[in-house]
């Protein structure tokens, strides 16, 4: 079995986003770029899965300009046998990313095709339940725990309620929540392995998808500066407060 991993270049998590003083989207010269959090714990989970003995191939995959290899190499220096990098130099929106995503597993034939829930930098959270929906396969999201059996998968989902257990057949789509797993630490061996493992450049425009109409985004801006705090004296100060701010 073959299992497919999705790998998106974002701002890395622990920097401090700016956004760039014409207001045309978000500061990334001179930033620190990486996986994708979410998605890193996806391909971690695939690893395992691989090196329990259950799947005999893990390929990751990223959209974008040629700036995502750096991604895909961190990819395959943890452990993953090969990339595919789908080259274009638009933004690309989740029903797009789907359809490609699409394309590759008519491609691939996987038998587990894995993202992160979401990607931090817009939070949609939808490129892998559009994916399920175009494959017509199961998806399991929310993934906190993953057991394969007998062609088929048990995963325990983490929802608003607490968690929940389903099972479901493969080949299937999984997007992987926080507590799924911890991600491995790179070694500088295996990053020097990684360049030698097969790293496949395709042009999106050779994929033959029909594109998705473009999000449009017209400004970006950041939060308002919060107010210092006030120290109230009595209960009916700050009921007094909050009245004077609409609050009640």
């Amino acid at each position: 079995m073959k299992i497919l991993v999705a790998l998106k270049r974002v701002v890395d998590y622990n920097v401090r986003v700016r956004v760039k003083s014409d207001g045309t989207g978000v500061e990334t010269d001179g930033v620190k770029m990486s996986i994708n959090p979410f998605d890193e714990i996806a391909l971690e989970e695939a690893l395992r899965i691989k090196e329990r003995g259950e799947a005999e191939e893990v390929i990751v995959c990223s959209i974008g300009s040629n700036d995502v290899q750096q991604q895909l190499r961190t990819g395959l220096a943890m452990g993953a046998d090969r990339a595919i990098h789908v080259e274009t130099e638009v933004a690309t929106q989740p029903l797009t990313a789907a359809r490609v995503f699409m394309k590759l597993i008519e491609r691939e034939s996987p038998g587990i095709v894995f993202l992160g829930k979401q990607a931090i930098d817009d939070d949609c959270n939808q490129t892998g339940q559009m994916l399920a929906a175009l494959w017509d396969r199961p998806q399991a999201t929310f993934a906190s725990k993953v057991e394969l059996a007998d062609g088929k998968a048990t995963v325990a989902r983490e929802v608003d309620a607490g968690l929940e257990t389903i099972e479901i057949d493969l080949p299937a789509v999984m997007t992987s929540d926080l507590r799924l797993n911890e991600p491995r630490f790179v070694k500088l061996p295996d990053i020097m392995k990684a360049k030698r493992k097969p790293l496949d450049t395709v042009a999106i425009g050779d994929l033959g998808i029909e594109t998705a109409a473009d999000i449009e985004s017209v400004s970006f801006e950041p939060p308002p500066k919060r107010g210092g705090g006030k120290m109230v004296g009595s209960v009916a100060e700050l009921v007094g407060e909050l009245k004077n701010k609409g609050l009640l």
